[in-house]
């Protein structure tokens, strides 16, 4: 396996080194103790410790007290190690890179098209695990709120709202902000990702969808206006006499 370059200090986290391994143990299994780790990874504790303490100085785990329900006797809480957005980023990186050179080899033996009907494919499914959240929508706003909860349960760090008013007289909308974007360097190059995207949105909630700015063309968030079939016209009176 590939090294995948950590995010801070230039360290390199590789999946053959057992450091590498430790790092993607907590990636998968969550906040975890040492006794966890060491076992899983046949360590003996000072071993395991070791790795934990150098996967603390480079910034790539941290770790929080174990929370406690209920009498749970004498002793100090649980140690808990968990992997931070720094080391996060150094194995998604490594696949960002997978991805692109399998989107490459797409396009380049099957044309643009054979991408664009992966992207679909690969919308698809998360289409359909958010159909019976947004079954449960009885409007366009709380289908709009349905959509940003499910993105954000899935990593997008969404949130949702009215669209801010420009002109005077235009479309009512809401509007969706991804503010994190698990395949950014991957739709850099193959921004049919987006447009997928895009196109499960509309369907999702029902109503035409502009993608107004990406994560992977550079802004800040990924900004979706979510049009509304009410059309609102402001008087001079009614603004004040702007």
């Amino acid at each position: 396996m590939p090294g995948v370059q950590g995010a801070q200090h230039g360290h390199a986290v590789t999946d053959r080194g057992t450091r590498g391994q430790v790092a993607r143990l907590i990636l998968e299994l969550g906040p975890s103790t040492a006794n966890t780790l060491g076992s899983r990874l046949g360590l003996t504790p000072a071993a395991i410790r070791r790795h934990l303490d150098n996967l603390i100085s480079e910034g790539l785990i941290e770790t929080r007290t174990a929370r406690t329900y209920g009498n749970r006797g004498r002793g100090r809480p649980a140690k808990l190690f968990v992997i931070t957005d720094a080391g996060r980023s150094a194995f998604e990186h490594a696949y960002d890179d997978l991805a692109t050179g399998a989107l490459r080899f797409i396009a380049q033996t099957s044309g643009p098209e054979a991408v664009a009907e992966f992207a679909r494919r690969q919308v698809s499914e998360l289409e359909r695990r958010y159909e019976p959240v947004m079954a449960q929508a009885s409007d366009l706003t709380s289908r709009v709120q349905a959509l940003a909860g499910a993105l954000s349960a899935d990593g997008y760090a969404a949130s949702a709202g009215p669209a801010p008013a420009i002109g005077t007289a235009q479309l009512v909308g809401e509007q969706i902000c991804q503010h994190h974007c698990p395949v950014a360097h991957v739709a850099a190059e193959f921004p049919e990702l987006c447009e997928a995207e895009t196109e499960a949105f509309s369907r999702l909630l029902g109503t035409p969808v502009q993608r107004l700015a990406t994560i992977a063309h550079g802004d800040g968030i990924c900004t979706t206006h979510v049009t509304c079939t009410e059309r609102v016209t402001k008087t001079p009176n009614e603004s004040g006499g702007l």
